[in-house]
């Protein structure tokens, strides 16, 4: 079993940054691979990024590649989302995810634990 508790979300003008944080909660969190999503408003929940358990293998969505960038420190059972030239189109509640699945995947019903999400609203 694993919880996940979401933090770093906020207001921020376009072209900024914020780094979200995923704290997990067990003891075999280092299993995991975890995983970012977004749900705009009125729009489905979308991938955003995802990390293997070592965190050596990481994937981001087109929309984000070069901005966003996901890690992990197993040592203190965190996830981290650093999303940087943020823009309006970026506002959605965020949300982590943990996944028993091996590599990374886009489909949110590969992943097992849900957080509750954060919310990122960018002003423009």
């Amino acid at each position: 079993q694993v919880q996940l508790v979401e933090s770093g979300g906020g207001l921020v003008q376009t072209g900024g940054s914020l780094r979200l944080s995923c704290a997990a909660s067990g003891r075999t969190f280092s299993s995991y691979t975890m995983g970012w999503f977004r749900q705009p408003p009125v729009k489905y929940r979308e991938f955003v990024a995802g990390v293997t358990w070592s965190g050596g293998l990481t994937y981001h969505a087109d929309s984000v590649k070069g901005r966003f960038t996901i890690s992990r420190d197993n040592a203190k059972n965190l996830v981290y989302l650093q999303m940087n030239s943020l823009k309006p189109e970026d506002k959605a509640l965020y949300y982590c995810a943990a996944s028993s699945r091996y590599s990374s995947s886009v489909y949110s019903g590969h992943y097992d634990y849900w957080g509750e999400g954060t919310l990122v609203t960018v002003s423009s």
